[in-house]
């Protein structure tokens, strides 16, 4: 299971105003929660149990948790999140930048392994149409910490582009995951290889194509169009936090 403090620099929007006992109160709910996702599914019984475990005040679960089980399943997303970075820089390993991201992605599917189910169950609550902007906002989250993680110092245009094709490769490599039966998932860390090798040839054409005025004339419109919707710097003040991981739960129903 996570452990309640393993903690790194990177924090999620979300967090950013929320007073140190609410946050106490968010781990303390959480780490009761995670063991039942697989009995309760993400659903208005689970929150309502761990409540009752653990003995937290109502009123202070209601502040941290305003939208209810959807603010718990997205915590326990944002909080591996965190682990990762956090494991990633303890590593101490001196790696290229391919390698510090491949591990990266691994380190955080490993992380997501400890309650396997939780994730299956949120894989199918992200297919409804009603949560796919959660998931879209909590996958770029995880492709935005992956990025700072590793050292991206990226602006404007480039950092828009690194991160929507980080999050297209943990999409993917999460899907495989959940559905790979390899010994220690071993056909899912290929298929990780491959995809990361994808974002390096980007990557590649991208470097090549700073110095081409086509190229620039190329990428102005497609700028113009992302700095419309977020910027790198405004990043702090956003109230979602990227795409991808568990899903939100609807009163009642159970997944």
């Amino acid at each position: 299971m996570p452990h309640k403090h393993e903690k790194n620099a990177f924090s999620g929007p979300r967090h950013a105003a929320m007073p140190d006992y609410l946050h106490e109160t968010r781990d303390l709910v959480l780490d009761a929660a995670l063991p039942n996702v697989a009995f309760d599914g993400w659903s208005e019984a689970l929150l309502r149990n761990a409540v009752a475990d653990t003995g937290a005040d109502p009123a202070q679960v209601k502040m941290a948790f305003p939208r209810g089980v959807t603010d718990l399943a997205a915590e326990a997303h944002r909080r591996d999140d965190m682990r990762m970075a956090a494991r990633l820089a303890a590593s101490g390993e001196v790696l290229r930048m391919r390698q510090k991201i491949a591990k990266a992605v691994r380190i955080r599917l490993e992380l997501a392994g400890e309650y396997e189910e939780a994730i299956r169950r949120a894989a199918a609550l992200f297919a409804l149409p009603g949560n796919a902007a959660e998931g879209a906002r909590l996958t770029w989250g995880t492709a935005d910490a992956i990025w700072s993680a590793v050292g991206d110092t990226s602006t404007d245009y480039n950092w828009y582009t690194k991160r929507m094709t980080l999050s297209g490769v943990y999409s993917a490599t999460l899907l495989y995951w959940l559905g790979d039966e390899s010994l220690d998932k071993e056909a899912t860390w290929r298929f990780l290889d491959r995809r990361i090798d994808d974002v390096m040839r980007i990557e590649k054409v991208k470097a090549m194509a700073r110095d081409n005025p086509l190229a620039k004339l190329a990428f102005a419109v497609p700028r113009t169009f992302l700095s419309r919707i977020r910027a790198p710097e405004a990043s702090e003040q956003d109230t979602g936090a990227g795409p991808g991981g568990l899903p939100v739960g609807f009163p009642g129903r159970r997944y």
